[in-house]
């Protein structure tokens, strides 16, 4: 499901027990110096996450100050994340002349301990080439070294290295229990252009050796993935973001099913095995 750019006025773009993506929750909010919002997710953990600006985090009266660094954009700088447990109560206060945050979430049923991510606590990853058109740079916010901290949560920024190309190659899917060959992890996926006219596409194919759906994905943009394999490409001479959300219905490790036809990529893509085993 493609949700095109609009003013959600700081309410959840997929809200618990979404009809497609049942095991995700996301939210954008917008604040300007001095502002302050607050929320609680019954039965989801979370993650803030500033895409732009600095704000004040308070959850159930613990405090971490003065998270997120970055300044114009995504690109502009490192990102920075804190862990909201199940259904606690977590306040936001601006102290930039503005913050755009995003808030994920997936569902679980135990409550955590909440703790922040800074810049030298991520897992970074950079896989694929230009000459398979495939280069990305990969950031966990929440990921490996994490794992024991964070139920089924997945937490991620992706970019593409260069400009143009694709990602999410070779075809994937995740949408079954059926280990060890693959895991439900329902996805969602929020994307930034570089310059922000740029645009792309989204490819989903529910069935094998059938036509599937494409969207065309803009500045702003949501994708909702509930099945199917869901490569996705920018535009050439445009850099692509995306914050990636991933939600496990029975585990937080990851693991993708590749699409048959082109499985036998993964051995023509640099490091790529490597960004797999990150997954968890």
């Amino acid at each position: 499901m493609h949700i095109a750019p609009y003013d959600n006025h700081n309410k959840p773009i997929v809200d618990a027990e979404d009809s497609c993506v049942p095991l995700n929750y996301f939210n954008i909010v917008k604040l300007k110096k001095g502002e302050a919002f607050a929320y609680q997710v019954p039965g989801y953990e979370t993650c803030i996450v500033p895409a732009t600006g600095t704000v004040d985090v308070d959850v159930e009266g613990v405090g971490f100050v003065a998270l997120g660094k970055r300044g114009v954009d995504v690109w502009d700088g490192e990102p920075e994340g804190v862990y909201v447990p199940v259904g606690a109560k977590a306040t936001l206060v601006c102290l930039s002349d503005a913050a755009e945050v995003f808030i994920a979430g997936a569902r679980y049923d135990k409550v955590l301990d909440p703790f922040d991510v800074r810049a030298d606590d991520l897992d970074k990853v950079q896989y694929g080439s230009d000459d398979t058109k495939t280069h990305r740079k990969i950031k966990h916010i929440l990921g490996q070294k994490h794992h024991g901290k964070v139920g089924r949560l997945l937490v991620s920024e992706l970019f593409t290295v260069g400009q143009g190309g694709w990602s999410g190659f070779p075809s994937h899917k995740h949408d079954t229990d059926r280990l060890p060959l693959e895991t439900r992890h329902d996805e969602t996926y929020n994307f930034r252009f570089r310059p922000n006219h740029g645009s792309g596409v989204q490819m989903l194919q529910r069935e094998e050796n059938k036509a599937g759906d494409a969207y065309h994905i803009v500045d702003g943009s949501t994708i909702c993935i509930d099945k199917g394999y869901h490569p996705c490409a920018v535009l050439p001479g445009y850099e692509m973001y995306y914050f990636t959300i991933l939600g496990g219905l029975s585990q937080r490790s990851l693991v993708q099913y590749f699409q048959p036809t082109h499985a036998y990529q993964i051995e023509t893509i640099p490091g790529i095995k490597d960004m797999v085993a990150k997954f968890k």
